[in-house]
């Protein structure tokens, strides 16, 4: 990128931490992608503000990474300058009267278990939901019959050009796998929670059984990006996939999971291609015999150019 290295020079000034070439399989659950030009970390909201003036400056758009749970990196990695929220911007708030605020690189796990901490129930469904704050809203990140629309009630938001806004729950633009944000370029800050009092008790025993269930019935032995595809009105990407005999095709290092076939999963040096590949060929074969498209629920990075 042009003026890279100037910008680089501009945010260590600023004091925001920052790696250059840092490997993205080191960033995602995939566990797959090649270097990223800049990947910053920064630690406070001041220097996100920072990193997008600057990167402005030379007219660099900056990237946003949470816990990359929910993405496909690119074998070639990416000329990109990347903000990485969840190693050092994850504080979680208790505001009282049942309202959690936490900023976007937080974990859903532990900001479930904050919350069951406290006797507030309302985030059990998310306890086993490994992506971060920010890239749950994002998503509308949901499981087992619960989803954040049910529980966030307003977001901060940072806009390029520098605005930060408050948006209330009815403008955040929640659907299934949908948000605002998805058509916006910006950058979600922190998110807030109207949550009820329960009983610590039942709380965590609820927690217990959907991590169970998990562990049951998906392949978290492996690595991942969750749900493949997004479930196609009135059936299930994993019932297609099911019925089309789909399960265990394998593409290089990448398979459909023989224990759920939602998910497809790195057997060990998988590659972008290879997971691209599969894919596609599953598309294909569901549409064959039923008619319906696939469409990803993983996010591409980088593409536009696939």
């Amino acid at each position: 990128m042009e003026h890279l290295q100037e910008l680089i020079t501009e945010l260590q000034l600023c004091g925001v931490p920052l790696k250059q070439g840092e490997l993205l399989c080191r960033h995602t659950s995939f566990q797959i992608g090649g270097p990223v030009a800049v990947m910053t970390f920064p630690e406070s909201e001041q220097q996100i503000r920072d990193i997008y003036q600057k990167s402005r400056e030379v007219r660099i758009t900056p990237m946003v990474l949470g816990a990359g749970t929910n993405v496909l990196s690119p074998d070639e990695g990416l000329d990109a300058l990347m903000i990485e929220t969840k190693t050092n911007f994850n504080r979680i708030t208790d505001l009282g009267g049942g309202v959690l605020e936490a900023e976007s690189g937080a974990t859903l796990a532990r900001l479930a278990a904050f919350a069951a901490d406290r006797g507030l129930t309302g985030l059990e469904f998310a306890h086993g939901i490994p992506g971060t704050v920010g890239g749950g809203l994002y998503m509308n990140a949901g499981a087992y019959g619960g989803e954040l629309r049910q529980v966030v009630s307003g977001a901060t938001v940072l806009y390029p050009y520098g605005t930060v806004t408050e948006l209330g729950a009815e403008e955040l633009d929640l659907g299934y796998r949908r948000s605002r944000f998805m058509s916006e370029e910006c950058v979600i800050l922190r998110v807030r929670f109207r949550l009820q009092p329960g009983d610590k008790t039942q709380i965590r025993a609820r927690m217990s059984e959907l991590m169970e269930r998990r562990k049951t019935s998906q392949p978290l032995e492996y690595p991942s990006a969750g749900s493949t595809f997004k479930r196609p009105e009135g059936a299930y990407a994993a019932a297609l996939i099911d019925e089309a005999g789909l399960k265990g095709l394998t593409v290089g290092g990448a398979q459909v999971s023989e224990k759920h076939a939602g998910f497809v999963i790195n057997r060990g040096g998988a590659t972008e291609a290879d997971v691209l590949a599969l894919m596609r060929q599953v598309q294909q074969r569901v549409y064959d015999r039923s008619g319906i498209r696939l469409e990803p629920e993983v996010r591409i990075l980088g593409g536009e150019n696939k």
